[in-house]
């Protein structure tokens, strides 16, 4: 009780002291509650929406995926004769069946050519008006679809682009484009995460998405009274025999979930890994503000361990405080993390994806993890402090010698840590060495790891060098006032390399991730010049093939010298050692591919692969099973007959573009596929003629003005869009390290108001000689600068030898340029001195604010 008493005063005693290591408490567990939260929330919405969106049994084609349609290569869906819907209609136990049909392979535009897509990824949906959907459409406005020059449209979507009752749309798919007025609007009955959902008469959506009438991607199937849906599947599977997909609206929905929770499964862990980052540097913030605690009161400690309390009794006291802190953070972290929930899904509002506060889902098990984790954490982080209060002898403290220092502990520590850094450094060595990226890839883990706590363990011991340095070059300037903030920063060694360490372990991983990312490009860059020799690239950015029409389109540009067909399918093969290889990639172009992409051979011309019945293989598929220039490969083509194919060149596969391709003329594709099942074209290539790139590339975006789905780039359009994609990935993680480097700079402000209070007597000291409060807050100021700035190059030093180290395993996947981005790097290491600049504020104010006499006359 005494040591619980204790502990309850001095917590409260230095209630302002402890504030901001609960503020991180707070940050981190909001942030790990929050992330479980949302998450929650989400597989509740769709666990709704596809529940109440599935039909109690649904047949659909058997190439169609669990989750629904498995569009084409031909970029049609699979679809059933509408002769189903009667023998559906036969089977015991109906009650309803209705043929629909969807497709997600389309682009929907307004009258301006302005994409309805949704810009959060979410799906774009086509489909017929059916009775399964009025049970969870309501029509707000208008009528349902009724002939073909009428659509209806979901109410967000109509909300987003300002869509009203008349406007005009245009449906285009792979069989052609399709314009109708909005003649109703449907608002979902349950929450849509971010769907654009277009509906058209049955006949109208059959012609448009499929080319033709008489068939459904879907049969809706509703049971009798008193009929459970397995009796139903049974039923209907009866009838139709094995030829069709049947499926439970459990079976269905669960199908749907498992797509969704793959996602969320990725975002969540990796949320949750920025979480604990944050954690781990809220660490030393716990660390460090306990610590300066306990020396400030060695003479208090002292007097306890004088009238009698043990050693135990003292570290009990420190942990019970740490307790009350990891408590209390963690209780207003858990409500925080509610919040942030709740601001995460007005973000994804904001992106198009709909997430209703009504389906907030918070599970007991979420505010009891972040409790636990919150007081765990914050309870073993201040064990160190706590030991080392419980060293206190009585005598030391009466004589206020201050908290034991332990120079064998140091050394101890100073070995350790050097012994860790060499042992990362060795790592990281064995992984650039690497020739498997497996292998290498857990060395780089491992270096990662170890030179992470080398570095923090060595940190007092690299702060005496580095913040001397730093002194040197930066602060000797300042005359007296800057040598005065160098000794304070190099005071207690200890404190500032943890300090620096929090720092350091944030901008580490930006920099580490900044090397990365610009090797990509770089590397990117660096193939499309010397592999690419085509001026310009045509694709669908949503992932549509490009149909005839638009082919035709590129084909009758003026200038241009040469158009190439690239189109991907899939078949089965059979290689010369006996093995049958299911589902695998083949890649069909024209011949004058091997020109615009100059692939490097090991064996054979790659030309002589576009002769009749020949193909191409990699190195790496031919040494696995043993082929040879002029070996046959049996292929079995999806949707099409089995050809013997020679081997008449094999590629290198070192590198970064098409790489691991296996080629063959699309002229020998159509002669074993049917001209109705031939896929489309992924990408079309073209090359203008000498001196008229400008002019091409202008005529082109004009030809394809009316295929608005496609897009033209040259190779600098090329290259930026690869750019662009790769920093909207980085700025989306930089968001989410940011929560660690803010808890960091509370590090800095929690250590220099501790050392304000902890050298209140010396700073009076100083006033009284002389010292004005204007020196002392630069003092303060630059101390700050200094210690950020020492974290800066640790962490920035570190990330860049992570990064390099992680590009050369990229290297053995063809990225094999490295670049440094100097200006991020130097921009970052800048931004640190601002960092301490700004957590130097408050504790530079209230020192100067400090008054004289009564800081001389401290203890």
């Amino acid at each position: 009780m005494t040591v619980m008493k204790t502990s309850m005063r001095n917590f409260f005693a230095h209630k302002g002291r402890m504030a901001l290591s609960a503020v991180a408490v707070l940050l981190s567990v909001a942030f790990v509650c929050g992330t479980l939260v949302f998450t929650d929330t989400m597989n509740t919405t769709f666990d709704k929406l596809f529940a109440a969106t599935s039909s109690d049994v649904t047949v659909s084609a058997k190439s169609a995926s669990d989750t629904g349609e498995t569009t084409s290569d031909n970029g049609r869906p699979p679809v059933m004769p509408a002769s189903v819907v009667g023998k559906v209609r036969a089977a015991a136990g109906v009650k309803a069946a209705e043929g629909t049909v969807f497709s997600t392979s389309v682009t929907v535009v307004n009258a301006d050519k302005d994409s309805l897509s949704p810009s959060s990824g979410a799906p774009t949906i086509v489909g017929s008006w059916n009775s399964n959907d009025a049970r969870t459409m309501k029509i707000t406005s208008g009528a349902a679809p009724e002939n073909s020059g009428q659509v209806m449209v979901d109410a967000d979507t109509a909300d987003k682009h300002h869509l009203k009752l008349g406007d005009e749309i245009s449906v285009i798919s792979a069989v052609g484009t399709h314009t109708a007025k909005i003649s109703g609007i449907a608002d979902f009955t349950v929450t849509n995460p971010g769907a654009a959902i277009f509906y058209l008469d049955t006949r109208t959506a059959q012609q448009t998405l499929v080319g033709r009438t008489g068939v459904f991607t879907n049969v809706n199937v509703t049971a009798a009274a008193g009929v459970t849906d397995p009796q139903l599947k049974k039923n209907v599977t009866g009838e139709l025999g094995s030829a069709y997909k049947v499926q439970t609206a459990k079976e269905t929905a669960d199908a749907n979930q498992k797509d969704v929770e793959s996602f969320l499964s990725v975002m969540k862990y990796a949320m949750l890994g920025f979480a604990g980052i944050a954690f781990l540097v809220g660490i030393f913030l716990i660390i460090n503000t306990f610590s300066m605690l306990v020396a400030q009161r060695t003479r208090e400690i002292g007097l306890l361990r004088a009238i009698g309390s043990s050693r135990g009794q003292v570290n009990r006291s420190v942990l019970v405080e740490a307790l009350l802190l990891g408590v209390v953070g963690s209780i207003l972290g858990v409500g925080a993390g509610v919040g942030i929930a709740v601001g995460l899904m007005k973000l994804m509002g904001q992106m198009g994806m709909h997430l209703s506060t009504s389906d907030l889902t918070i599970a007991w098990t979420t505010p009891v993890f972040g409790l636990l984790l919150g007081v765990v954490v914050t309870v073993l982080a201040a064990y160190l402090p706590a030991r080392r209060a419980g060293k206190v002898s009585p005598m030391a403290a009466l004589r206020d010698a201050g908290a034991p220092a332990d120079a064998r502990a140091g050394r101890i520590r100073a070995l350790v840590g050097l012994v860790l850094t060499g042992a990362g450094g060795y790592s990281l060595y064995l992984a650039s060495a690497t020739e498997q990226a497996k292998q290498g890839s857990a060395w780089l883990g491992l270096g990662i790891v170890l030179s992470l706590i080398g570095f923090v363990v060595i940190g007092p011991l690299l702060a005496g060098a580095v913040v001397r340095a730093l002194g040197a070059v930066l602060l000797r300037m300042f005359g007296p006032v800057g040598r005065m903030a160098e000794r304070n920063a190099l005071r207690n060694p200890r404190r500032t390399g943890a300090t620096g360490a929090a720092l350091m372990i944030g901008l580490a991983l930006v920099a580490c991730l900044s090397v990365v990312g610009s090797s990509m490009v770089a590397s990117a860059s660096d193939q499309l010049d010397k592999t690419v020799g085509t001026d310009f690239i045509i694709q669908s950015d949503s992932g549509q093939r490009i149909t005839p029409q638009a082919v035709k389109a590129i084909k009758d540009v003026p200038g241009l010298a040469r158009v190439t067909e690239y189109r991907t399918t899939t078949a089965d093969y059979t290689t010369p050692d006996g093995k049958t290889l299911k589902d695998t990639d083949i890649t069909a172009a024209d011949p004058t591919y091997a020109t615009d992409l100059r692939t490097k051979t090991v064996a054979g011309d790659l030309k002589d692969a576009y002769l009749p019945d020949s193909m191409s293989v990699h190195d790496k598929f031919a040494k696995a099973h043993d082929i040879h220039l002029g070996s046959k490969i049996t292929v079995s083509f999806k949707d099409g007959r089995t050809a013997h194919l020679t081997v008449r060149a094999i590629t290198s596969s070192d590198g970064l573009i098409d790489a691991g391709s296996k080629y063959t003329n699309i002229t020998t594709l159509a002669k074993y596929v049917p001209a109705a099942k031939m896929p489309l074209d992924d990408l079309v290539f073209a090359t203008a003629e000498d001196g008229r790139q400008d002019a091409a590339y202008t005529s082109l975006k004009s030809a394809l003005h009316d295929y608005p789905q496609y897009t033209v780039r040259d190779q600098t359009d090329y290259k930026q869009a690869l750019k662009d994609q790769i920093g909207q990935l980085l700025n989306l993680i930089y968001g989410l390290l940011a929560l660690a480097i803010i808890v960091a700079v509370l590090g800095v402000v929690n250590t220099l108001a501790l050392s304000v209070v902890e050298r209140t007597r010396e700073i009076g000291l100083m006033r009284a000689i002389g010292l004005s409060r204007r020196q002392l807050r630069r003092m303060i100021r630059m101390e700050s600068v200094v210690i950020a700035l020492f974290g800066a190059l640790l962490g920035l030093g570190l990330g860049m030898g992570w990064g390099a180290t992680a590009q050369k395993l990229l290297a053995l996947q063809g990225l094999k340029v490295l670049e440094i981005p100097w200006p991020t790097i130097i921009g970052v290491f800048v931004g640190s001195a601002f960092v301490g600049l700004f957590a130097a504020l408050i504790p530079a104010f209230r020192a100067g604010r400090m008054n004289v006499l009564n800081a001389i006359a401290t203890d």
